[in-house]
């Protein structure tokens, strides 16, 4: 039988490993950090409406501009922001690798800040950009004197800033953005994938946008829209770095059925959002408990808690996943990660997570210092 090995693949894609979490069939899976509430039924009824009416013309190839789209991502964000500052793609990832296909690829890096999302790495081996990783300060934050030394140091042509940061829910100041912005040559993008869960009145990239054509901001509709299998991600930036991207994309990238199902949503903005504060909820409750256990969970903006303390954390996450349980090993030592679900959900682990707790209550595991550049999870998250 044929290997990987017999084929003529590109040689800096010998021994990597595709990205992927664990599909596992479970009463509550709480391992990629999906909204687990769903899609309210008369939304739901709404979008797939929609999306009859689209069938209707397949026939014909979507709107390659997706005007209609960009309009509604817009009023959306708001933030004076028009149809043309508007990107999207099939996932914040397609919208990431557009990016580094228009402004990296070989001869050029990209730099990030360990641990952070690995599709970053992935997606920049894929366009032929070199990756490289700076580190963090202790606890997982990045302070502007941190991460613009590091700008300074490596020049890379690329930053990506992921606020708040995946997998160790690090919220990102924007002092810290502008530093960056100010004290790089060329691209910067911060990705808000999970900014919908910010704590309230947290400021969005976004308002920093105006006068710094070389920032982007990246959003996705899989997390808080709990539409993670429409595959919608998209991006704002200045009306020329939208025209760079342009350039890579494939053409009709986004199916008329995506259009349709993504313009639904939005409609409904205000339901489909209506869960986020009871998310939040079961975030800080995961957070609070988790201490009282003994762990040591850290600061999260996001639907998710990286939380250390944990003496073996494959064997409990094998455990857990003997009760139904499926949460996330990323590699990090003595860590794991779970996504806050709905209230059962949250339960559910809380009172599995229990018999794990560490021996000593009064004393939680210490806090890590500073991160290094070294310090990329093992394994995906």
């Amino acid at each position: 039988m044929t290997s990987l090995d017999d084929l003529p693949i590109r040689d800096d894609l010998r021994g990597r490993t595709p990205y992927g979490a664990p599909q596992k069939s479970v009463p509550v899976a709480l391992n990629v950090n999906e909204n687990t509430h769903p899609i309210p039924e008369d939304v739901a009824h709404d979008i797939v409406a929609r999306v009859a009416a689209a069938i209707l013309s397949l026939n014909r190839y979507p709107d390659r501009e997706f005007t209609q789209l960009r309009r509604a991502l817009a009023a959306y964000l708001g933030h004076g922001l028009d149809a043309d500052r508007i990107w999207a793609a099939n996932g914040s990832n397609e919208v990431l690798q557009h990016v580094l296909q228009a402004f990296g690829g070989p001869g050029r890096s990209v730099l990030g800040f360990a641990p952070t999302y690995s599709m970053y790495g992935l997606l920049a081996s894929g366009t032929g950009t070199q990756w490289i990783t700076a580190g963090r300060d202790r606890d997982f934050e990045l302070t502007p004197e941190t991460a613009a030394a590091a700008v300074r140091e490596h020049d890379p042509d690329i930053v990506l800033l992921c606020a708040p940061n995946n997998p160790t829910g690090t919220p990102l100041s924007l002092e810290t953005i502008t530093a960056v912005s100010d004290a790089a040559r060329g691209i910067v993008v911060v990705d808000e994938a999970y900014v919908e869960f910010a704590d309230p009145g947290t400021p969005s990239a976004l308002t920093l946008l105006d006068g710094r054509p070389r920032l982007l901001v990246s959003r996705t509709m899989s997390k808080a829209f709990a539409f993670a299998g429409a595959r919608v991600g998209y991006l704002a930036a200045d009306p020329a770095a939208i025209d760079a991207l342009r350039l890579v994309r494939l053409p009709y990238h986004l199916s008329a059925l995506t259009q349709a199902a993504a313009l639904g949503a939005l409609a409904h903005s205000d339901e489909m959002l209506a869960m986020v504060d009871e998310i939040r909820a079961q975030r800080d409750r995961i957070a609070s408990e988790l201490a009282r256990l003994g762990f040591r969970p850290y600061r999260s903006g996001a639907n998710f808690v990286l939380f250390g303390g944990v003496d073996d954390p494959h064997a409990v996450f094998e455990a857990l996943l003997d009760r139904g349980i499926l949460i996330r090993e990323i590699g990090l030592p003595g860590c794991l990660r779970v996504t806050a679900g709905t209230e059962a959900e949250t339960s559910a682990f809380l009172e599995a997570i229990a018999v794990f707790a560490p021996a000593s209550m009064a004393s939680p595991a210490t806090a890590p210092g500073r991160v290094d550049a070294t310090s990329e999870p093992a394994t995906p998250e």
